[in-house]
């Protein structure tokens, strides 16, 4: 199961285009290994809204149920659902979550925790080492998220409690924790292309870093998605194979979504660009081992985001967006947005003032806002006395709302629009392929347009699982 979290159909094509102008491709030849597996449509509304959130999408997909917004492995009352991932476990599948978000964000926990409410990150972590009514179900957990693992003694910790789960984490039987791209390396070639299980990755206190920035070498020691993607695949292989048994793993895609809430469509970009790599590698993996399904889906669309802009209402718009003005941003609107304010920070000290007796302190402010922020960061060379009025005092502004006003800027010149920092209710595209041994009849009932319940369906019919009893189980 794949999930391009917040990847709509314009992003889709936005992706598409960017490649064909990079490469210089054909219209036939921009095709992507996504539009190659198109099959179908996912609607995305939730129990309780026309418009889902992250958290009721992926409890379709998990629970193969509708739920309310915000809900996280539970049902439209509260009460918790029995998960494709720990039916799968109960089958002794070997099981897996790969994702560039925190594990314990609403994606991975709606398949491996039950809350009421996504915020209760702290909780889903517990959860996932295997401190619940199921025990530990997750064999290999990949992603960020380390903060909610550590006591609140420790720097950096997103916890409110005492607790260390990733030392509690070892009596669940996880021995082996990673935290960088070098030892998730390391271990593979010591495990013969492999990793021992259970095994648990936390690359970043936080969400990981955008692939922009990452690929930049801002990020160096965090492994790419498609690197987590394919040393999952080999372990779970592996395993999988020396036990007779199968294996269930979920990839997402987290930061397309993140960065359409910024209004980024620099970070948006590569993120899209690195699901296309990793969708290569898991299909490269289907070629290649029998009985082996795919599905690649989004729980929504995010930002409203259009190919195209009108930027005056008064004037008839010309039929464009522009490529070239994306190709060359060098960072993502959250990079810039903490170089910025770190710059504000350090010039409003009094001992840098001080140190300023001709009164310079603005004009410096406002030629780092021009050369580092815009500049050399989007290779932005015409800002208007607004753009560097509001970035100059970015300080006294939220931070989401500059990295929204920093990723609106890039879009206007290169002519992409969005309507929200927020989802949409629009259909999401649905791609699925099996391996080459299987019959079209396989992926018959995704064809067409779904809810998103169909996909959690699918998944349970696929792999003969029986969430009722999990249920019955985690309800007592």
């Amino acid at each position: 199961m794949m999930v391009s979290d917040g990847l709509g159909p314009a992003s889709q094509s936005y992706a598409r285009s960017f490649r064909q102008y990079k490469k210089n491709y054909t219209a036939e030849e921009a095709v992507t290994s996504l539009d190659e597996i198109l099959i179908g449509a996912s609607r995305t509304r939730s129990s309780n809204s026309l418009v889902t959130d992250s958290a009721a999408g992926a409890t379709a997909f998990s629970c193969a149920l509708k739920t309310y917004n915000a809900a996280v492995g539970v049902d439209p009352e509260g009460i918790p659902c029995g998960t494709v991932l720990e039916a799968a476990k109960e089958m002794n599948m070997f099981t897996g979550l790969v994702v560039t978000s925190r594990v314990t964000h609403a994606t991975p926990a709606s398949f491996s925790a039950h809350v009421v409410h996504r915020d209760m990150e702290a909780d889903i972590a517990v959860h996932q080492i295997g401190d619940y009514a199921l025990g530990r179900r997750v064999d290999l957990l990949l992603g960020g998220g380390r903060c909610f693992f550590l006591p609140n003694t420790t720097e950096g910790s997103c916890r409110q409690d005492d607790r260390d789960l990733i030392k509690e984490s070892k009596s669940f039987g996880w021995e082996n924790v990673i935290f960088n791209r070098q030892q998730l390396e390391d271990m593979m070639q010591k495990n013969e292309d492999a990793l021992p299980l259970p095994l648990l990755g936390l690359f970043h206190l936080d969400h990981m870093s955008y692939e922009v920035d990452r690929k930049r070498r801002f990020s160096a020691e965090e492994p790419p998605l498609n690197k987590m993607t394919e040393a999952a695949l080999k372990t779970l292989k592996t395993n999988a194979q020396a036990s007779g048994q199968g294996f269930f793993l979920m990839i997402e895609g987290s930061k397309i979504d993140l960065a359409s809430h910024s209004n980024d469509p620099v970070a948006h970009l590569h993120e899209i660009l690195e699901y296309h790599r990793t969708i290569r590698v898991v299909r490269n993996f289907l070629k290649e081992n029998p009985d082996t399904v795919m599905i690649s889906t989004s729980d929504h669309e995010t930002g409203g985001f259009t190919l195209g802009l009108q930027p005056d209402p008064r004037t008839y718009p010309d039929y464009l967006w522009k490529p070239e003005v994306i190709d060359r941003a060098e960072a993502s609107a959250e990079l810039l947005g903490k170089k910025l304010v770190a710059f504000l920070a350090s010039e409003s000290r009094e001992d840098q003032r001080a140190q300023d007796p001709n009164g310079n302190h603005h004009q410096r402010i406002e030629e780092f806002v021009k050369t580092e922020i815009l500049e050399k960061g989007l290779h932005i060379t015409d800002p208007s006395e607004e753009e560097i009025k509001f970035l100059s005092t970015a300080d006294t502004q939220p931070f989401d709302y500059l990295l929204r006003f920093i990723g609106r800027a890039i879009s206007k010149r290169a002519y992409l629009g969005w309507t929200t920092a927020g989802h949409t209710g629009v259909d999401v595209n649905l791609y699925a392929e099996s391996s080459q041994d299987q019959d079209d009849w396989i992926l018959d009932r995704l064809r067409g347009n779904h809810e998103n319940t169909d996909i959690g369906d699918f998944l349970t019919w696929y792999l003969n699982l029986d969430l009722e009893p999990i249920t019955k189980r985690l309800v007592g």
